[in-house]
């Protein structure tokens, strides 16, 4: 572990800071604590703490002794100090004195002494950065830590790794009781210039911000240095097959079988997030790996992101895939099954009401592939993997010089369902899109972005198709919510084939497909030269066949059904004169539609057709405006608005249109008219 401090660079930050009347101490914990959430060896996703003791003034010109201690939501990479919410000290250290102290009500002293009442919640170990008296405290989920304290007779190990230099704290679940036992612990020996919690992780502390971080580093080495020294042989491989499956073949069967069915053909989906390297292959590739997964997670707080711990799958063989979704589904339900005996045990113990979370799992191990990690938003589904990647090493570690013995299923359970992280989840309403992937074609065009815009505004991971690399990808950006822009010709198999596969690479797989690509020429029918007449079938009627086989291709592996969503014009029932090029194959478009739905109905797959009228976009150019008002004799304006409400319809109105379909849970085979109102065009 390489110790990053550098003069130069604290002192810049404290001379930054003092412009802004940041004190020195707050500036270089700022500093340190960057250092240290920077290394996803030692702090991963909230899975860390700093503290400093300074003093500060209050609204009214009071000065108080505070703890400047990390907030929660803040990432220790980025943290600026407002992330370091300010608590009166004198509070907190009279809480050492009581007997017991209940987390909410701890949560409640906490809020109640903040400087700044606008603050976020101050850390859940705040009480134990309070209770030891060094000014700068540090606390890490080192992996090599971890290695040491994920053993069954783990304290003797502790002495002689760390020797008299590091105190040692029994498993505590973070809170009153932790903070009491591990003062205690250093009461007993203040010589001590760190601790090492059980099962969890390290506490340093110093005088200055760099002897704690510069203690912190040491340690970290002191356990990385012994890992090496006492590494017993790698463990045995598993036998692979001879030819693997790729990951894109077995990532839309995994998304299906993890996705969390609510009944009568509904299913709350995850994000799939494919992580491998050659460290990670390695290490899955064990005849063990089946027994480490089961065992649990390396640090309790990651079982907030990867429950009871990660799944094992076996080595897909590409001669057997027509059965893997089978084998990928008895694991997903033995997994399933074992949680939910899990939960029913333990909260059988007491009185506390608690809603079970989903069974499914957060981290699939896929030998010889690397592995997935699920989530409700791509973020999640990368946090996943962020914290798969950290689990290795802490189990690789261990397992080198002894045998991974983490804390116990039983004692992770409190955890898991503290009353303070379901109170967070309570409050995280998802979006009635959310988990879902929506593949947009002509994503860069006026109808195409507005949808993306709102489809991501409702939760989904769009992929913008389009022509135009840059225009898809800034299509994408402006979406939000991660989407993703790809660049594709859709009259190409090969193309759209690629397109799809980009989508399955990133998230997973697809749900929801919105065909609207398309072009118009003009031209009376009996005169049209037939290359014009096929190259706009090619684009108006073939490209939507080969977008929505290759979207039922993957939403029959998945199998939680989808929906097709297809843009086929009002040309397609009511055509207009010197359109017939694009009329004709639009109607074929409104048919092939209703064919899907006939077909795929029974799969749970929906396909409905949205029919717009005279919006302004890439197709109806203003060029292409002045030449269709001149066909009917009217002005461009009358042009725009000539429908029943008198009013010009916008891409936007199209999105909602086809946002509707995809939240119609029960309407399937339907045309809906986006036009204002016109009766030459209306459908029964």
């Amino acid at each position: 572990m390489k110790n990053l401090w550098n003069d130069d660079t604290a002192e810049k930050l404290v001379a930054d800071y003092a412009k802004k009347g940041v004190g020195r101490d707050l500036a270089l914990r700022v500093y340190t604590t960057r250092l240290l959430g920077g290394v996803p060896q030692l702090v991963l996703h909230g899975g860390g703490n700093t503290s400093c003791k300074i003093k500060a003034t209050d609204l009214v010109g009071d000065e108080w002794d505070v703890l400047c201690v990390k907030g929660s939501g803040w990432d220790m990479a980025v943290i600026e100090p407002q992330g370091l919410p300010a608590v009166k000290m004198g509070a907190l250290l009279k809480a050492r004195a009581l007997d017991t102290l209940a987390d909410e009500d701890m949560v409640a002293l906490q809020r109640a002494n903040l400087i700044d009442p606008s603050s976020p919640n101050p850390s859940v170990e705040t009480l134990l950065h309070a209770f030891l008296p060094h000014k700068f405290v540090d606390h890490t989920h080192s992996t090599a830590i971890l290695a040491i304290v994920d053993q069954e007779d783990s304290k003797p190990l502790v002495k002689t790794v760390f020797g008299s230099k590091m105190g040692y704290v029994p498993y505590i679940m973070p809170g009153f009781d932790l903070a009491k036992a591990a003062a205690d612990v250093f009461d007993a020996d203040p010589t001590v210039e760190g601790l090492i919690l059980d099962k969890h992780g390290i506490f340093t502390f110093g005088d200055d911000a760099r002897q704690a971080y510069d203690r912190m580093i040491h340690y970290v080495n002191v356990a990385e240095e012994y890992v090496a020294r006492n590494a017993k042989p790698k463990a045995a491989k598993s036998a692979l097959p001879a030819k693997l499956a790729t990951p894109a073949s077995i990532a839309p069967m995994l998304r299906g079988a993890v996705a969390v069915a609510r009944g009568e053909g509904r299913f709350d989906r995850m994000i799939s997030d494919f992580r491998t390297s050659e460290a990670i292959v390695d290490f899955i590739n064990s005849a063990a790996i089946a027994d480490y997964a089961g065992r649990g997670v390396s640090t309790p707080d990651l079982s907030i992101r990867i429950k009871t711990g990660p799944m094992a799958v076996p080595a897909p063989d590409a001669d057997k895939i027509g059965d893997y979704k089978a084998v990928i589904k008895s694991h997903v339900d033995a997994f399933a099954k074992e949680y939910r005996a899990y939960f029913e045990s333990n909260d059988a113990l007491d009185d506390v009401k608690r809603t079970m979370l989903d069974p499914m799992p957060r981290l699939t191990l896929v030998p010889g592939l690397g592995m997935f990690g699920h989530g409700r938003t791509l973020k999640d589904a990368r946090i996943a993997s962020d914290v798969g990647e950290m689990w290795i090493e802490a189990v690789r570690g261990a397992e080198a010089i002894g045998r991974f013995h983490p804390l116990s299923k039983a004692d992770l359970f409190p955890l898991e369902y503290w009353s303070l992280e379901q109170a967070k989840l309570a409050s995280n309403k998802p979006k009635p899109l959310t988990g879902q992937v929506v593949l947009i074609t002509g994503g860069a065009g006026a109808i195409g972005a507005a949808t993306a815009k709102l489809f991501a505004d409702n939760g989904a991971h769009a992929v913008v198709v389009d022509l135009d690399a840059e225009k898809a990808a800034d299509s994408a950006k402006k979406a939000g919510n991660n989407s993703i822009g790809v660049a594709a010709d859709i009259t190409d198999p090969a193309q759209v084939r690629a397109a799809f596969d980009k989508a399955v690479a990133v998230f997973g797989g697809v749900d929801i497909l919105v065909s609207n690509a398309g072009a118009a020429w003009e031209g009376r029918i009996g005169e049209l030269d037939d290359a014009l007449l096929r190259k706009s079938f090619e684009l108006n009627f073939f490209a939507h066949q080969s977008v929505a086989q290759n979207a039922v291709r993957i939403m029959l592996e998945q199998g939680t059904g989808g929906v097709l969503l297809f843009n086929t014009s009002k040309q397609a029932v009511n055509p207009g004169p010197k359109f017939g090029a694009y009329g004709v194959p639009k109607a074929a478009t409104l048919f092939l539609s209703r064919q899907y739905a006939l077909d795929y109905g029974a799969h749970g797959i929906r396909s409905n057709a949205v029919n717009a009228d005279r919006i302004r976009s890439g197709l109806l150019t203003d060029a292409m405006i002045a030449s269709r008002s001149g066909a009917r004799g009217v002005s461009e304006k009358e042009y725009m608005s000539g429908n029943l409400l008198g009013q010009e319809v916008t891409a936007q109105d199209v999105a909602q249109a086809f946002l509707h379909h995809a939240l119609a849970e029960r309407t399937t085979a339907d045309v809906t008219t986006v036009d204002g109102g016109n009766i030459a065009a209306a459908l029964r």
